[in-house]
């Protein structure tokens, strides 16, 4: 079993998430209104219903955006003597503002990732396989 691994380009990814356009071609919208996908690519045709990111780009940006804006708001909060309702204002604000403003970036991203790491999945058939439990062996 010798098979080469394909190298992965992390700029390719990169770009096609900040730009928010076609893994395969980065020409297309992948996005139907603000966070819809389209079915497939305008340019090259490709089948985007394949992909399912679930709430992994949301989960990446609670843990992160997290991570970043906790620190930065307990700094705050040492230098700066705002009353509490102030901060609550400010932080729900920046939180949310950042959380929208990276959302589809996010969703592009994992739609990229999964298009270059495991473009098998989003390029087959959709046809479920019915393994038959007398023979086991696979119908479709």
């Amino acid at each position: 079993m010798t098979e080469e691994k394909q190298k992965i380009d992390y700029a390719l990814i990169g770009k096609a998430a900040l730009s928010c356009k076609c893994p395969s071609c980065l020409e297309g919208d992948v996005f139907d209104g603000f966070l819809g996908l389209k079915k497939e690519c305008p340019s090259c045709g490709l089948d985007l219903t394949k992909h399912d990111s679930g709430d992994g780009p949301a989960v990446f940006l609670i843990f992160i955006l997290g991570f970043l804006i906790v620190p930065i708001s307990l700094w705050i909060a040492m230098i700066v003597a705002w009353p509490l309702w102030v901060h609550a204002i400010v932080w729900s604000v920046v939180t949310l503002a950042c959380t929208v403003g990276m959302l589809r970036p996010a969703k592009a991203l994992t739609l990229a990732a999964q298009f270059h790491m495991r473009g098998d999945l989003m390029t087959e058939s959709t046809e479920p396989e019915h393994v038959d439990a007398e023979t086991s062996e696979k119908k479709f």
